[in-house]
């Protein structure tokens, strides 16, 4: 009776510790959405995954206690040794990546969720298959096949991101019969495996598998041909997709689990990732469908109507330094390739300058610069620019007619007019920071190449822009020397 009472208490205090768990990880989400919060989210997120961890130890010990596993200790070991193991790994990672690195980090971390929905899946088939009913079966097989997309797919997103596969998209005949096809199959068979009766014995459980493994080759394939079948100018928007799936893919597990906790954490990723992506196909004027059916963006060569927009003007660092002197407002607009040059530090000490000199400084942030949400926002904080001047597209757009001098530090599609004035653009309707209505653009480029979209920008050839060639960090240095001491 006495082991009952504690076997009661226990499963009582791990129910509770899920609890605390889901409400942090909603703190973490809701802490996320601003600067100033974002740190103490990412603090309640970790502190609620160390509670769910803790939790989790003591279920998996309680169960091994009853008898279901192969004693406490071992059990125990099993558990905590992969975990050291994954936790050193990782914060090695951690510590060497670069920002420019975490799109494709990130993309490789969502291929382990979705390995892990599969390999849940097929252990519990083989565990509990010959006492699974038809309600089971439908859930082992929609996480390994959520799992098994995720997998390859950002297998693939992360090659791509790495340049270690062409960025180019894979584009074969009929690619989206294919995939139809591939779907039509695959619910087929989950009605083949959703009424295989597996209680008659092992022969009976070799059979019911097979259509569970077909459907995971048949997977695998379809997460490799949506993905590779996308521009890689598009990965961000594929990113936040694939957390989508990931978070699915952990919510199906949870269901095979019977977790609780894996369900709400799974469906809070999954909902929050297919929000972003929302989010980001208005910002980019793509069709939310198109991401998930794959096949779409631009393999990053010259598209569109060719057209000769004029000669470009050419500034120097001094010159931008006196332009700068000269202004009483400024704004700033960074892209990738302020992230490339690692350019944020000086971009934030020219900041500092200005500012002190009576200068109004504030950065436009477009929703997809960078090759994640979210990318320009942790440079610029990791280099300790002030939360309050840094501003979202939408709120920034209305000022910048009355901004003397406007910044544009390795963007090139987000400031493009041609998304406003060229119907036929391969870009046409994408929201963009209008940067061409201030008084003078200065833009920070390596040479007059296009963008991720494969399309010319007129900014460039505007007559109120100049351009300032070569890497962006060597620039904005050489323009905080050049700017003038004020006591």
């Amino acid at each position: 009776m006495t082991d009952l009472l504690l076997s009661e208490e226990l499963t009582g205090l791990v129910q509770a510790g899920y609890v605390i768990a889901a409400v942090l990880f909603i703190a973490a989400l809701a802490g996320l959405s601003k600067h100033e919060t974002a740190k103490r989210g990412n603090i309640a997120g970790m502190v609620g995954m160390g509670i769910a961890l803790l939790s989790t130890l003591v279920l998996a010990a309680q169960n091994a206690e009853a008898g279901y596993g192969r004693g406490v200790a071992l059990t125990l070991v099993l558990a905590l040794v992969p975990m050291a193991i994954g936790g050193v790994i990782g914060a090695r990672r951690a510590r060497s990546v670069e920002m420019t690195g975490m799109p494709e980090l990130i993309a490789l971390l969502h291929s382990f969720v979705g390995l892990a929905a599969v390999l849940v899946g097929i252990n519990a088939f083989v565990e509990y298959g010959p006492f699974a009913d038809g309600v089971a079966n439908v859930e082992i097989f929609l996480g390994v096949f959520i799992g098994a997309v995720t997998f390859t797919g950002s297998i693939v997103a992360n090659l791509k991101l790495s340049a270690k596969m062409k960025s180019s998209p894979l584009v074969l005949p009929a690619r989206h019969l294919l995939n139809l096809a591939i779907i039509v199959v695959s619910f087929v068979l989950l009605l083949w495996f959703a009424g295989s009766d597996a209680t008659f014995g092992d022969s009976s459980l070799r059979i019911a598998i097979f259509p569970l493994l077909l459907m995971l080759a048949l997977a695998l394939f379809l997460g490799f041909h949506l993905v590779a079948a996308i521009g890689g100018g598009d990965m961000p928007v594929v990113v936040s997709m694939l957390n989508s799936y990931s978070g699915w893919a952990a919510a199906a597990a949870g269901f095979t689990l019977g977790n609780d906790l894996l369900i709400i954490t799974g469906a809070l990723v999954g909902s929050s990732g297919a929000i972003l992506s929302y989010i980001m196909c208005q910002a980019m004027n793509r069709s939310f469908v198109s991401v998930i059916a794959g096949g779409f963006g631009s393999d990053g060569t010259v598209t569109g109507e060719a057209r000769d927009y004029g000669e470009h003007r050419e500034i120097q660092a001094a010159e931008t330094a006196e332009l700068l002197a000269g202004a009483s407002s400024v704004v700033i607009t960074p892209g990738y390739g302020m992230a490339v040059a690692q350019a944020q530090y000086p971009v934030a000490e020219l900041t500092r300058r200005l500012r002190a000199a009576g200068v109004e400084v504030r950065f436009g942030i477009h929703p997809v610069a960078g090759r994640l949400p979210g990318h320009m926002n942790v440079l610029l904080a990791e280099a300790k620019v002030p939360y309050d001047i840094v501003l979202e597209m939408d709120e920034i757009n209305e000022d910048l007619a009355q901004t003397d001098v406007v910044l544009v530090i390795g963007a090139n599609d987000t400031v493009n007019p041609a998304a406003q004035d060229e119907p036929g653009s391969p870009i046409a309707g994408m929201p963009v920071l209008e940067v061409w209505h201030a008084r003078d653009v200065v833009v920070f480029k390596r040479s007059m190449a296009t963008g991720y979209a494969g399309v010319q920008n007129p900014l460039f050839f505007r007559e109120n822009t100049q351009m300032l060639f070569g890497d962006a960090k060597d620039q904005v240095e050489a323009i905080v020397a050049a700017l003038p001491v004020r006591a």
